[in-house]
């Protein structure tokens, strides 16, 4: 019998490349479960072609869509047409453009399924998936701004220079991490760190390699946390830009 896996996917920035890529490298079987952290769009020229990929994918297998600031902002335009010049300039005009020849009826479909995204998972160990962070120490049902969840950084900040030699017990452990077994994210690039593979600190694992800019798309195994990563996003879409402004 098979075992059943589960793997946290970064943010994709619509490269449908990339994700096609670590998804291949994954060999992913009908039995296991896909948790995609967030930002699925803005960026690169495949965004609603990223989107469609998860639905289908959706359909087929068991995935978890964790809704991202990004998702959110495309949601919005979506729903009302209102073109945000900070959404526009920070990948906005991308996602437009790769929406051309979708009817409505078929952004409806997109619209709906960006609506009904969670913005957080808690699975049956304990651990923790969102986009961002959040800021309540009792954990996520306590949170009192929604958004958080999506834009939150200090969730990162605050396990990166974090004493690594206490444990979860001692009264210094920072609460909010101590809520939960793991916790994984997104939303920050590792690359901001001039690093190019997930980065654990404390119980927090940030899976975000920087897609959105000349990183990859990360697939990690949350029980044995080997990873795989598609090639450079710039390799694969050498004749745009991204993000990379």
């Amino acid at each position: 019998m098979m075992t059943k896996r589960t793997f946290a996917i970064g943010d994709i920035h619509g490269g449908l490349k990339a994700v096609l890529q670590v998804l291949n490298k994954l060999q992913v079987r009908d039995e296991d479960t896909l948790i995609f952290m967030g930002d699925y769009v803005d960026g690169w020229s495949e965004s609603a072609q990223v989107i469609e990929l998860l639905i289908t994918l959706s359909e087929k297998i068991n995935c978890i869509c964790i809704k991202g600031n990004h998702d959110v902002w495309c949601q919005n335009w979506l729903e009302t047409s209102v073109v945000k010049p900070l959404w526009y300039l920070h990948g906005g005009k991308e996602t437009m453009d790769s929406y051309e020849g979708f009817s409505i009826e078929e952004k409806q479909v997109h619209l709906d399924f960006l609506k009904k995204m969670p913005v957080y998972h808690i699975d049956a160990k304990n651990r923790l998936f969102l986009h961002a962070g959040f800021t309540a120490t009792q954990g996520v049902a306590n949170e009192r701004h929604t958004a958080t969840f999506y834009l939150d950084r200090t969730l990162w900040e605050m396990a990166l220079v974090a004493d690594k030699s206490i444990g979860v017990k001692h009264k210094r452990y920072p609460k909010r991490l101590g809520a939960y077994y793991e916790i994984y994210i997104g939303h920050t690039p590792t690359t901001n760190l001039e690093e190019t593979v997930p980065m654990h600190a404390m119980n927090v694992w940030n899976i975000d390699t920087g897609a959105a800019f000349k990183g990859r798309v990360t697939g990690i195994n949350i029980e044995t946390k080997a990873f795989v990563q598609s090639d450079t996003l710039p390799s694969l879409y050498p004749n745009e830009k991204g993000r990379n402004r």
